[in-house]
């Protein structure tokens, strides 16, 4: 965080300094019972609804209260500590991030999508950082109550930042909008996935869709032009430019002549009526989509196409991103097991089908979760999936994943299926049938530490 003068923070708010100093500088700031006090020199928002151990602030002082907890409720702590009563803790709050983010004229590309912010946040990042000082979110913990403190890691030394978005229920993207106000807003994909928290695909899809108005006036929005669902999104109430990326259709970033090549993905991108050969680690097309959101959002930023092009041929594709590896009695892994949805299983499959001509297929999925009442109707779509392919095993572990197994056999799939609640006793059928011809594929979900492990048990040689 930028030090603040608290002075000049509490002339902001408008708020009433009850005791304590104000002339010296705030290097931090929570909610508390929200975020961990951990150091001193904090801004502390302090509900009037909350309980709270004041020692702790003792323990950490200096630190300030801002508060609109009854001076009656707060007198034992008077002449220990400073407290700033305001009328509203939860109007200050919003207050103080906007007068924090408005201390900082810098590009700010906020990301969201069903699969793909998180390596194109990455791509970004790894992108701008060959130049810029650049703050982003940290791997893919993008939960709302995060974005405070993401916004409080830009200062002074920061020359832009990047930050993924996370969407759980309806209003999540809109509240982290708000905290960082972002002058570029990437919509990746729309597939399904959180339906517990947005109970239909229609709401899903607008929940998505709530970056539109999140994007700063005059900034710029950037679309995948080739997702259908993202086509249903409304652009009427948008004032900036917005820009497209493709494959499948014309658009201002359009990939055309895609190609498997070792270690990654080459393609042409046709940009301003200009052709340019581009090469990308990491397997998929979708790796190709991740790519062009990339390079369209760091050239409005001021990257030249060849220099973003070679920054990102050095990019380190994300571990457990469909990651390939050498496995057990020769075999090829493919280690999938970041998170799950049925787009991310299409698209993993797809790579499969490409890496695995020629090869015995074993495709390991786990179960998908937070689908709500559409948990089986999905499981059952990935399970046509399989039928639509000749892999030579399907193996499914947890109950929910049984159905993908129950709807391949429905719809005719020719190889063995296995279903397993749980891990055990998977290794050793895998042991008996991989050998230096085979492929095998394990996707799972991200809290799923036991496929998480067997993964690594089928790398082991």
């Amino acid at each position: 965080m930028e030090p603040i003068l608290l002075k000049d923070i509490r002339e902001v708010l408008e708020g009433e300094l009850i005791c304590g100093t104000e002339d010296w500088h705030i290097k931090n700031a929570i909610v508390y019972n929200r975020h961990p006090l951990e150091e001193p020199y904090t801004l502390i928002f302090l509900n009037k609804k909350e309980s709270i151990y004041w020692g702790h602030f003792a323990q950490m002082a200096p630190c300030v209260v801002v508060t609109d907890k009854p001076i009656e409720d707060i007198r034992h702590l008077l002449n220990k500590t400073t407290v700033i009563r305001v009328k509203s803790m939860i109007q200050s709050y919003w207050t103080f991030i906007h007068y924090y983010r408005s201390l900082f004229k810098i590009p700010v590309t906020a990301i969201t999508g069903t699969c793909g912010k998180t390596t194109v946040k990455e791509m970004i990042k790894h992108i701008l950082s060959k130049s810029y000082t650049v703050q982003a979110s940290e791997s893919s913990k993008n939960e709302p109550r995060r974005s405070f403190h993401y916004l409080l890691g830009i200062n002074r030394q920061t020359d832009m930042a990047v930050f993924e978005t996370g969407l759980g229920n309806i209003g999540n993207i809109k509240h982290q909008c708000l905290i960082y106000q972002p002058t570029i807003g990437i919509i990746t994909t729309i597939g399904a996935h959180h339906l517990d928290g947005c109970k239909t695909l229609e709401g899903y899809i607008q929940a998505k869709g709530e970056m539109i108005e999140g994007v700063a006036k005059n900034g710029t929005l950037i679309l995948n032009a080739d997702d259908e669902n993202i086509k249903k999104l409304s652009l009427d109430s948008f004032e900036g430019r917005v820009v497209y990326f493709s494959v499948g259709s014309p658009s201002e970033f359009q990939a055309v002549h895609v190609s498997y090549a070792k270690n990654g993905m080459t393609f042409d991108l046709v940009y301003n009526e200009k052709t340019y050969p581009v090469f990308i680690p990491g397997y998929g097309e979708h790796q190709v989509y991740n790519a062009l959101a990339a390079i369209a959002a760091v050239h409005q930023m001021g990257i030249g196409i060849d220099e973003a092009l070679e920054r990102l041929a050095s990019f380190q594709n994300m571990e457990r991103h469909l990651e390939v590896s050498a496995g057990m009695n020769g075999c090829t892994i493919i280690d999938d097991t970041w998170t799950i949805n049925p787009t991310s299983v299409e698209a993993a499959l797809k790579v499969v089908d490409e890496l695995g001509k020629g090869k015995k297929t074993i495709v390991i999925l786990g179960d998908i979760n937070r689908l709500g009442d559409y948990e089986k109707e999905y499981h059952q779509k990935v399970g046509n999936m399989v039928a639509e392919r000749t892999f030579d095993t399907l193996i499914t572990i947890g109950e929910k994943a049984k159905e993908i197994g129950r709807q391949a056999l429905q719809d005719g799939f020719k190889g063995n299926v296995h279903q397993f609640q749980t891990v055990e006793g998977i290794l050793e059928i895998v042991k008996d049938k991989v050998d230096e011809h085979t492929l095998l594929l394990i996707k799972g979900p991200m809290k799923s530490r036991s496929m998480i492990a067997l993964a690594q048990q089928l790398k082991m040689l």
